[in-house]
């Protein structure tokens, strides 16, 4: 179907506020994550406030192959880089701690791994997952630190903005949590970021609807969202081997359907970075769509065109 012409308030044509503009005009070009694991680990994992880490939870769901903790930062950002170079797309970078909680450290190590990803030649910013209870008044002036000088988004892992939900899943933070987080991060130069699991046990789709609103009443700059996925070596795949109806899993269809109601409840100022994970074929278990990111990125912008929908349409309604 033929794309409507129609230029929105954020500059383009298509019906939400992509992350891949917002790069371009931030930077002026392309820029490239490259992701890294440093080692890290969660309060949920090690003991200090649970022990096997989220139910949903297999970071090499998301880890690239060259991410190995034994490799130096250097070394994972110039095989990163090397990678992107063979695919003809040279160009700048932002340093990635993806795995596990990248502020639950020692802040001496904190800087010693940080400012080295910033050495990095082509490296342009740090972008920081982590968790909203990990993150000590000391990091975070240090990080905003960082954020005068560099381009600095700190990433926080939300979840779900439902406290049962959360206990489920051995999270072990609240939303209030969440919430306080967000709040004492804005404002200090740092992009703010938060990531949903869409889908979680607990959270119908009426519930995931409220979080819209709830989402956009944060000071929020960024925004992950991923459908859940069953994938092996978590506790959720041994939940859905014993019982495959304990959670509704959606279908490309359905999910399409939550995301244009989702979508139009949500601030239209808030850049979406994504809306869809894509776990290894080898470890996913459900659902298997057969779509990669940007091609049900496609369905869904087709299907935002077709029924004249837009993210923030019904904002001023919900809020």
């Amino acid at each position: 179907m033929q794309k409507a012409e129609q230029t929105y308030h954020w500059g383009t044509d298509r019906p939400f506020n992509d992350y891949s503009s917002y790069i371009k005009r931030t930077f002026g070009e392309r820029v490239q994550k490259l992701s890294l694991n440093a080692g890290f680990t969660c309060p949920n994992r090690d003991g200090t406030k649970g022990v096997k880490g989220c139910t949903y939870c297999n970071n090499l769901s998301f880890n690239p192959a060259y991410c190995k903790p034994r490799k130096s930062v250097t070394q994972q950002l110039k095989e990163g880089a090397e990678f992107f170079e063979r695919k003809g797309k040279s160009q700048k970078y932002l340093g990635y701690f993806q795995a596990y909680t990248n502020t639950y450290a020692e802040l001496s190590l904190l800087k010693e791994l940080y400012e080295e990803a910033l050495a990095y030649p082509g490296v342009q910013g740090l972008v920081i997952s982590t968790r909203p209870d990990c993150l000590k008044p000391e990091t975070l002036d240090y990080i905003a630190s960082l954020a005068k000088e560099h381009y600095i988004s700190l990433e926080f892992g939300m979840e779900s903005f439902n406290d049962k939900t959360l206990v489920n899943i051995n999270r072990c933070h609240t939303v209030q949590e969440t919430k306080n987080a967000i709040i004492n991060a804005s404002g200090r130069g740092i992009h703010v970021g938060g990531h949903m699991v869409l889908g979680l046990p607990g959270d119908d789709v009426e519930t995931i609807l409220g979080f819209a609103s709830e989402i956009s009443a944060l000071p929020i700059e960024l925004l992950k969202l991923h459908h859940l996925q069953i994938v092996t070596g978590s506790t959720m795949y041994k939940q859905y081997q014993e019982d495959p109806d304990f959670v509704d899993l959606f279908s490309v269809e359905s999910y399409c359907d939550l995301l244009v109601k989702f979508m139009e409840r949500l601030r239209p100022d808030i850049i979406i970075e994504r809306f869809t994970a894509e776990a290894p074929k080898d470890i996913l278990i459900a659902p298997k769509w057969g779509l990669k990111n940007f091609e049900f990125t496609n369905v869904l912008e087709s299907r935002l065109h077709k029924d004249g929908s837009y993210q923030g349409k019904n904002y001023s309604l919900s809020a």
